[in-house]
């Protein structure tokens, strides 16, 4: 290792082979603020269950890629290519990317490392989808957080992502999780197709 640097949740070192290595942790069972409500309406709260990406995590045979900004035109790194390791447990699932020096001089992975070096890019952001009922009865569940103010309660709904499939890791500049660094976001089965990759939508909900 020649060299280090650091920018929240994520940690870059550079090899002495000339490639990069992109290491983050996505901890589980934080809770995210997806929306406060605005003037009327009741915040909205997320959080991530220990192994809930366990399903696809687990198979190796499952690609999963590591992209900037949920772009399939924009990846840095992937399971099937070999430079994407996944290691899962009840506390976080932890990454290391591997970027190629072959990689390093394509211009969206130039601008990226500026960014990063610049601090602009902060954190993570799982992309995953909720599987349908037909295969898992309950991927997720929906509940009232309760009254109470003084410990951080303002009668939010709190969706907690039981099991998911995750099809891609990207690093963001706004995450949502902000004491991790990391942000979710959701990519439902109506507009998801392998082909054109992941359609990112807002956060839904079924209540």
């Amino acid at each position: 290792m020649l060299w280090g640097g650091h920018s929240g949740g994520l940690e870059l070192r550079k090899r002495a082979s000339g490639g990069l290595a992109l290491r983050g942790r996505f901890p589980y069972g934080n809770r995210a603020v997806l929306s406060d409500g605005g003037r009327t309406g009741r915040p909205r709260k997320e959080v991530i269950a220990p192994r809930a990406f366990a399903y696809r995590v687990d198979n190796p045979d499952e690609d999963i890629h590591f992209l900037v900004g949920h772009s399939y035109d924009r990846p840095l790194a992937s399971r099937k290519a070999g430079t994407l390791d996944l290691q899962d447990s009840d506390e976080a699932l932890t990454f290391e990317a591997r970027i190629t020096p072959e990689m390093q001089e394509v211009s969206y992975v130039r601008d990226f490392l500026t960014s990063f070096n610049a601090g602009l890019i902060v954190g993570l952001s799982p992309g995953f989808r909720i599987p349908p009922k037909r295969a898992v009865q309950e991927a997720e569940r929906i509940e009232d957080e309760g009254s109470d103010p003084e410990n951080g309660e303002h009668n939010a709904i709190i969706r907690t992502v039981l099991q998911a499939l995750l099809y891609e890791m990207s690093v963001v500049t706004r995450p949502a999780y902000d004491g991790t660094q990391i942000e979710a976001r959701n990519w439902s089965a109506e507009t998801f197709d392998p082909s054109a990759g992941l359609v990112r939508t807002l956060s839904r909900w079924r209540v």
